[in-house]
């Protein structure tokens, strides 16, 4: 019989804390989403600007209601876990929780974005090597299985467009918070090497063009209030678009995030999410700055 992993969940200020708990063990998830092989055992409590003490109390109601234990001591909430995910909507935090958790020796999901900026994303890569441990992190975007579809029908697009909404983030940047789940599909779609970003803003939102080598191109349109994904991805022959088939990407996610903790390797890799967070935080700057940015080669 396979071993169950004990999995740790480090913060309850987003929702994807109770969708994958869910995903992991309420009686009442469908069969279709529900993943084999993993309990989540505790969450760790805080408080971040990305969620108030209502939406937190009623967050843990759930996560109780499942059999996991919440808690406001970090020690408390990992002990004798297998394996981490840490799920903390506000960006900022990710280093410093990634920081306490590296050491502990454990596989650790960490969800989107990677980091706040660029050079805290770097740190984090940097502390995993260092405390030879495996992490990952992505946006469950990259799993939507009409992204997929289109992908492995034109694996080598010349242009890609992705859509996706503009959130307003309680504290810092609503490009690296929100617009992670566009630029997450635009990597997928289109590799790495991204050159540069140009972002044009308007009363719609945001519009990112990323410059890629042999005159390649990737434009990201963030709207404020449309909640809706998708794209088309082309070459001088043909043209493929896709939408999003929204929440089915959770579960194809949280599959792959048990096989990475169970043997290591995942159909994404550490260097997928820097490539991600590096665009993010070229496209940020280049809000500020109103020019063109180069994307940090790492």
């Amino acid at each position: 019989m396979t071993k169950e992993i004990k999995v740790a969940l480090i913060g309850l200020d987003t929702s994807h804390t109770i969708e994958f708990a869910k995903r992991i063990q309420a009686a009442d998830c469908p069969p279709d989403q529900k993943i084999t092989g993993l309990r989540a055992t505790a969450c760790l409590r805080f408080s971040t600007p990305f969620q108030n003490e209502d939406g937190l109390n009623a967050r843990q109601k759930q996560l109780e209601g499942w059999g996991v234990r919440v808690t406001t001591d970090f020690d408390d909430a990992v002990k004798g876990c297998d394996a981490i995910m840490i799920e903390i909507n506000d960006p900022s935090y990710h280093l410093g929780y990634f920081k306490k958790c590296a050491v502990l020796g454990k596989p650790i999901f960490l969800d989107k974005p990677l980091a706040d900026n660029i050079e805290n994303g770097l740190e984090i890569v940097r502390l995993a090597k260092e405390n030879k441990i495996k992490a990952i992190s992505t946006s469950p975007l990259r799993f939507d299985a009409n992204l997929i579809k289109a992908c492995g029908e034109m694996p080598n697009p010349a242009q890609v467009t992705v859509y996706g909404p503009l959130g307003i983030a309680p504290a810092g940047s609503s490009i690296v918070w929100y617009g992670v789940h566009s630029f997450e599909m635009l990597e997928k779609a289109m590799g790495k090497e991204s050159a540069c970003v140009t972002v044009r803003t308007d009363g719609a939102g945001v519009v990112a063009i990323v410059d890629y080598p042999d005159k390649r191109r990737g434009v990201v349109e963030l709207t404020k209030g449309a909640w809706i994904y998708g794209g088309t991805l082309r070459d001088s022959k043909a043209a493929i678009s896709y939408s999003v088939a929204a929440g089915n990407f959770y579960a194809s996610m949280m599959k792959d995030v048990e096989k990475f903790f169970r043997t290591g390797e995942a159909n994404f890799n550490i260097e997928d999410a820097v490539e991600v967070m590096a665009m993010l935080d070229a496209a940020e700057r280049s809000f500020k700055s109103g020019k063109t940015e180069t994307v940090y080669r790492y």
